[in-house]
C-alpha cells in the first residue's frame, strides 16, 4: 500500500489527504494520570492546510474554506486536539477520526428548502382558535367594566 499510512485520510469516502499534508504536534496531556501524564507528551494537535492541500480539487477546497471559517486558523488551517486516551497512538487515530468526521460534515450539501404554504385546515384551525381566545378575552374585561360604570 504505497501512500497510505494509519494517519492519512479519507474525506467523505471520495478525496485521499496522504500524511504529507497532516502536520502532527505531541503535547503534555493535562488531567489525572500521575507520573506518566507529567512525563510523557500523548496529546496530539493535528492540523491540515485546506488552502494549501494539493490532494483536493479547487471546488472542494473552497466549500470547505467557507463552511469551516469558525474553525480555521490564520483563515486556512483547521486543528483538532486530542488527550482523552493514555496513549499517543490512541489519540493519534482518534484526531485523524475527527478531523476526518469534520471535514466530511463540511462537505455535506444541504438540502434545499422549499417553500410551503399551510393547509386550508390548519388555516382555518388557527383562526378558530383566534376567535376563541378574543371571545375568552371579551368575556372577561366585559364584566369589569359593566361593574365600575
Amino acid at each position: 500500500m504505497t501512500g497510505w499510512s494509519a494517519e492519512a485520510m479519507w474525506i467523505a469516502g471520495t478525496y485521499f489527504v496522504p500524511d504529507s499534508e497532516l502536520k502532527w504536534q505531541f503535547v503534555l496531556a493535562g488531567g489525572p494520570g500521575g507520573q506518566h501524564v507529567n512525563k510523557s507528551s500523548t496529546a496530539v494537535r493535528l492540523s491540515f492546510d485546506v488552502a494549501g492541500s494539493a490532494a483536493l480539487p479547487e471546488p472542494v477546497r473552497l466549500r470547505l474554506l467557507d463552511r469551516l471559517r469558525g474553525h480555521l486558523i490564520a483563515g486556512c488551517v483547521v486543528m483538532v486536539t486530542e488527550q482523552g486516551e493514555r496513549s499517543q497512538l490512541r489519540n493519534r487515530r482518534a484526531a485523524v477520526a475527527r478531523l476526518e468526521r469534520l471535514l466530511s460534515s463540511a462537505l455535506i450539501t444541504p438540502k434545499p428548502r422549499r417553500p410551503t404554504r399551510p393547509g386550508a385546515g390548519a388555516v382555518r384551525r388557527r383562526l378558530e382558535s383566534k376567535k376563541h381566545r378574543a371571545a375568552v378575552k371579551r368575556d372577561r374585561s366585559g364584566g369589569f367594566r359593566e361593574e365600575r360604570e
